[in-house]
């Protein structure tokens, strides 16, 4: 062979050679990336004609694909859309997937790595391949009697049981309805996105996980504990005159029912001076420190997507933020869920839970491939101090400003909490509680109230929703 054909032969193996090197990349490497990619048709086309699993309360089916005789071959459903869509999320053509249809997409469509027997059977017998199901924690009552409750008013409501962390009921409004989003009519699936996410009141928006609101004085949960922490009880005795602001002119004034009351007065008649000053006294770093012990600056249940309630950086307040952040204000903001898990804390002896709203996921088959456990995030407070905080949360709902979450022969605890975020709009309506029988914490929350900002208060318009979803867990 000569030095030219040789030449030849060389440079044909060494471009055969980066040809195929070329295509195993793109086949291991940027399988994802290409698979992921909305030009790909084909592979989106086989991906909605998947048979994708149930997502399940109790026993009954919220989402699932029904066989229809289209190029699809199986239409997603949900069958009460809007009162459970921050929880399934949408099965999309267009728009993919989001909430609980994206965190367990795998499972639901049987090709996750804890189905790979499953799967190999039903291929080597020639059964046609199903999806996983997705069985959450939430209480079908619980979650009615929220959405109920709520009334078509902006706002979330968030039930925990507090011995496990299991999501009973998660409800936002406003809502949307997912059937709308999967629809195998692509152009009326467009205008329904298209109208979403136009609408001025963010249907799309899961308020319980996702949003972060002032929570007023219901964080002077988080600061009554700081306080208990620090050495005082229940019974001693605070400051509720009233309080100028250090270095401001500022002056915090409210009838509190004299100027030296208990701590558990001061929660009972949400007293802003008494907290405010017991803020700036304790300090930040000490109110930042349990306020992260609660919960703050973590993202909980990711599955449905969330934020991590927020705590200004200790290092960047003064006396006055420190004061006016330790009763809610300033720039402590906090979810819904965040907000319930506060209360939960204090009714399971300290002990923040993980908060989970996926009970197991089972194969094809209905065997059971995952199974979640309790899981303690932290101790956000001492057993005692917890038994403390408790007490004065009891009286909060036996003679104070909570009274209206009130249920004969069951013990509440609560707090309440209105919180004003600018003059030209209505203040957020708060209540967080625990009840001993059933062992839940729950947070309702009222973006806005549609009534006279005057008439707004969290024991008014929050304490009610509170109640209803208590008595539908009993």
């Amino acid at each position: 062979m000569n030095r030219p054909i040789r030449a030849v032969a060389v440079t044909a193996m060494v471009m055969f050679f980066a040809l195929m090197a070329n295509l195993s990349y793109l086949y291991i490497g940027q399988q994802d990336y290409l698979n992921e990619r909305s030009e790909n048709r084909r592979v989106a086309d086989a991906r909605f004609g998947q048979d994708r699993g149930p997502i399940m309360v109790g026993n009954t089916p919220v989402a699932q694909s029904d066989a229809v005789k289209d190029k699809y071959n199986f239409q997603r459903s949900y069958s009460s859309g809007k009162l459970y869509a921050p929880v399934t999320g949408f099965y999309s053509y267009l728009y993919r997937t989001s909430a609980l249809e994206a965190s367990y997409s795998a499972q639901l469509s049987g090709v996750d790595s804890s189905q790979f027997w499953t799967r190999l059977v039903n291929t080597l017998s020639g059964a046609s391949q199903r999806g996983g199901t997705v069985q959450t924690t939430l209480d079908a009552k619980a979650q009615k009697a929220a959405w109920d409750a709520l009334g078509g008013r902006k706002g979330a409501v968030v039930a925990i049981d507090y011995k496990t962390g299991a999501i009973k009921a998660l409800v936002s409004y406003p809502s949307y309805d997912p059937n709308s989003l999967a629809t195998h009519d692509l152009a009326a699936s467009t205008k329904a996105w298209d109208k979403l996410n136009a609408d001025p009141g963010r249907p799309l928006s899961n308020r319980a996980t996702r949003e972060i609101y002032a929570p007023g004085s219901t964080f002077k949960l988080v600061t009554a504990a700081a306080a208990l922490e620090s050495g005082l009880s229940a019974d001693s005795l605070v400051d509720a005159s009233s309080y100028k602001l250090p270095g401001s002119s500022k002056v915090i004034s409210q009838n509190c029912g004299g100027s030296k009351i208990t701590l558990s007065q001061a929660l009972q008649r949400s007293c802003n001076p008494a907290f405010a000053r017991l803020g700036a006294e304790l300090g930040a770093e000490a109110i930042s420190a349990q306020a992260s012990k609660f919960g703050f600056g973590t993202k909980f249940l990711t599955d449905i997507g969330s934020a991590a309630s927020v705590f200004p950086d200790p290092d960047t307040l003064d006396a006055a933020q420190t004061a006016m952040s330790a009763i809610g204000e300033y720039e402590t903001q906090a979810t819904p869920l965040q907000m319930a898990m506060v209360a939960a804390a204090a009714a399971s002896d300290g002990k923040v839970m993980d908060p989970y709203i996926v009970e197991q996921v089972l194969d094809s088959d209905l065997k059971v491939v995952s199974q979640a456990h309790p899981d303690v995030v932290s101790e956000a407070m001492s057993s005692a101090d917890a038994a403390e905080l408790r007490k004065m949360m009891v009286a909060v709902v036996e003679h104070g400003t909570g009274h209206r979450a009130q249920i004969p022969g069951v013990t509440v605890g609560g707090k309440t909490g209105t919180a004003r975020t600018s003059a030209d709009r209505n203040p957020y309506a708060w209540f967080t509680a625990w009840a001993d029988d059933p062992s839940v914490a729950v947070c309702a929350f009222v973006e806005d109230a549609d009534i006279p900002a005057t008439e707004i208060a969290g024991g008014a318009v929050a304490a009610p929703i509170v109640k209803a979803v208590i008595e539908a867990l009993r």
